[in-house]
């Protein structure tokens, strides 16, 4: 009987501890033959509830997205990239970018060509980033492999297959959708109503969002009609109409089919947009570091432009051939009208139309954005030239002047600093650091700065009239704007900023924080009257010039020299298990590392090593790799930790807290996971220091 309690106890504490262990996703793999040599793979993953992965498309500055690497072979050939459900799309205030998941049954499918008459495996590896509301699990590589028939057709046919297997995609987009409705089914009760709830209103939050897009558009076209480049315009194209005809009825109508020329031809450009590139296409636009650096060449150019060192046109052949169509009158001339207007306004349009369409092809992957935004940017645009030439007479109320070169130098201002927001998007992308978080805060309090400057008259650009005195507006535009530089300037040691969050680079880019810097020179700070210290680190830690510490904290960030220094100098070591891309990390530091108390325990008591399990840009010295036990060797900083968690401490997710002394034994009786409770945190660290003594 003794046997046998002793064998359910000892299975007992097995699963209690193998327990910790979490894999809340089970995988499938599946093929499914398209035609006589054409095959899709399949990735089905079940995710237990609360738990979502992150789209492959998802922000690069967010979380751990999936990636798919396949062992290349003759036998085979891929037909596109993996492709994917719908994700859920939400911004997240701590990554402060959109980030894409998704939840419950999720399909990922790859299209092949069979080369091979003969049966043959498709293998390879991927990884993924898993989240609940209460912990993070680091990404890791994954094995995966697909049992494949030889091909039936000669090779002869596969060109004509690829061709097939192109139009099947229809097909595709259809079984996703069934997948998707699947995947509600196969929920748990428990959640069956949120997951209901969710689909019901998908389609509304769809349709709203699509309207604040059109609706904003809308109001930029109408805006663009008070730039230099298109109010000059105005008289000319108004003047045409007014004496092409002396029947008013006829008149009218040219204006009308004028300003729906004009929309068709942003209608145009939208739907190519749309049809063409599609929401990937976008994405990549978006986010990878080329065509943000060329975007940050192309508004540089137009700034300079604007402050007057040369003149940007279309080319003049155009607008020639555009004019001379003109000329022939009927319909044919209000539409060439339209697009020698629309050629001609280009170099205002072109810049604001371009940062539209980057910055929201990063914030949805929905594919009629583009055509959305061109229409109602297109109608926004037509409508003041529609309706003067309509009704002529309000012209007479309207002068042009030296205001118009006030407008085309602020858009000058403006451009400069937005286009900054483009090369830092580069910038973090290749990890160039030229552009940290300071660096960028210093050029744009500069840039406003000037702008200021310029507003109350003090700077004075080509085609600028001498300023006797300002008007009311102007003075009250140098308010806000002088406020504004103001405001930026606390940026400049820390302070959040939290206006302007989303144009910064990341905090973690700061290179001087005067908290840190106090810290890091062994000075004391101040709590409410509770002061805390701690003792200089030394400064050539390992990865100290790659790895940052949150706000007001100072650690290492490799085990064995905080061991090291632990036994030097005779306290416990506090690990922190986390990561880049660990959305509930972040909420930790935030909500309760950022306590008074919390920092002072840690900082004053602790010696702080923080091992983040997702670096994997740090490759490790030959001599510092390890086997894990499934025999593969992790050349990584980001693996060895996440492997160190795993086999020391049977633990996958971060958050993960351990406290250990300098020999490596644990020093508590529970671990701590993610639990916002600041005065639990701190009974935590008590206990660690207590048994330390």
């Amino acid at each position: 009987m003794k046997k046998i309690v002793s064998f359910v106890l000892g299975l007992a504490m097995a699963w209690m501890v193998s327990a910790q262990i979490q894999d809340p996703v089970k995988w499938s793999f599946t093929v499914k033959d398209l035609n006589e040599n054409m095959s899709e793979l399949v990735f089905t993953a079940q995710l237990d509830p609360g738990w979502h992965l992150y789209s492959q498309h998802t922000d690069p500055n967010g979380p751990f997205p999936i990636a798919f690497e396949f062992t290349p072979s003759a036998d085979y050939k891929r037909v596109g990239g993996v492709s994917e459900p719908k994700p859920h799309e939400e911004f997240d205030k701590d990554f402060n970018c959109t980030v894409r998941s998704f939840e419950g049954r999720v399909v990922f499918r790859q299209k092949i060509e069979r080369r091979s008459t003969k049966d043959f495996k498709v293998g390879g590896t991927f990884s993924y980033q898993l989240c609940n509301n209460g912990s993070c699990i680091a990404p890791d590589d994954r094995d995966f492999s697909f049992s494949v028939k030889g091909a039936k057709a000669t090779a002869t046919d596969n060109a004509a297959a690829s061709a097939v297997a192109e139009a099947d995609t229809a097909v595709a987009d259809l079984q996703e959708a069934e997948d998707s409705a699947a995947a509600i089914a196969a929920t748990p009760v428990a959640n069956v109503a949120d997951s209901t709830a969710t689909a019901a209103d998908q389609p509304e939050k769809k349709k709203d969002s699509l309207l604040v897009i059109f609706l904003l558009a809308l109001l930029g076209g109408v805006l663009t009609m008070f730039t230099p480049c298109v109010f000059p315009m105005i008289p000319m194209t108004v003047n045409f109409f007014m004496n092409s005809t002396d029947n008013k009825k006829a008149s009218r109508r040219q204006a009308w089919f004028f300003g729906f020329s004009i929309i068709f031809l942003f209608a145009v450009l939208g739907a190519i947009l749309t049809l063409v590139f599609g929401p990937e296409a976008l994405y990549f636009i978006g986010t990878h570091w080329v065509p943000n650096l060329l975007f940050f060449i192309i508004f540089i150019i137009f700034s300079l432009s604007f402050f007057g060192l040369f003149e940007i046109k279309m080319p003049e052949r155009w607008i020639n051939k555009s004019d001379e169509q003109a000329d022939k009158g009927g319909l044919l001339a209000p539409f060439f009208i339209a697009l020698t207007t629309v050629l001609v306004s280009f170099s205002c349009t072109g810049p604001i139309l371009g940062a539209a369409l980057v910055g929201l092809s990063t914030s949805t992957t929905d594919r009629w954005v583009s055509l959305i935004t061109m229409l109602g940017f297109g109608i926004g645009f037509a409508a003041p030239f529609t309706l003067l030439a309509m009704f002529p007479s309000v012209l007479k109320n309207m002068k042009s002047g030296g205001w118009l070169n006030t407008v085309k130098v602020v858009f000058a201002f403006l451009e400069l600093a937005f286009g900054l927001k483009f090369l830092s998007m580069a910038d973090l992308y290749c990890h160039w650091h030229l552009l940290d978080r300071e660096t960028y805060l210093a050029l744009w309090i500069v840039i406003f700065g000037l702008l200021g400057l310029y507003l109350l008259g003090k700077l004075k650009f080509k085609g600028d009239e001498d300023l006797e005195h300002i008007g009311v507006v102007r003075l009250f535009l140098a308010i806000i704007d002088l406020a504004f530089v103001v405001y930026m300037i606390p940026g400049l040691w820390g302070a959040p900023l939290k206006a302007i969050s989303g144009f910064l680079p990341p905090m973690t880019t700061q290179d001087f924080n005067i908290e840190r810097s106090i810290e890091e020179q062994g000075a004391t700070v101040v709590y409410d009257g509770s002061a805390m210290g701690t003792e200089a680190l030394p400064a050539d830690r390992k990865y100290a010039d790659r790895l940052q510490s949150p706000a007001g904290y100072h650690g290492f960030f490799d085990l064995e020299e905080a061991k090291a220094y632990a036994k030097k100098v005779g306290k416990p070591i506090f690990i922190d298990f986390t990561g880049h891309t660990c959305n509930n990390c972040r909420e930790m530091e935030h909500l309760v590392w950022s306590d008074k108390d919390v920092k002072a325990i840690i900082n004053q008591k602790f010696v702080l090593c923080e091992l983040y399990v997702d670096e994997q840009q740090i490759e490790l010295p030959e001599a510092e790799w390890i086997t894990d036990d499934k025999g593969r060797v992790l050349k990584t900083l980001g693996k060895r930790n996440l492997y160190y968690e795993k086999s020391m401490f049977n633990m996958n997710a971060q958050p993960y807290y351990v406290i250990i002394d300098a020999d490596g034994k644990v020093l508590t009786k529970e671990n701590y996971q993610y639990d916002r409770d600041v005065q639990k945190f701190i009974a935590y660290l008590n206990e660690g220091l207590s048994n330390m003594k």
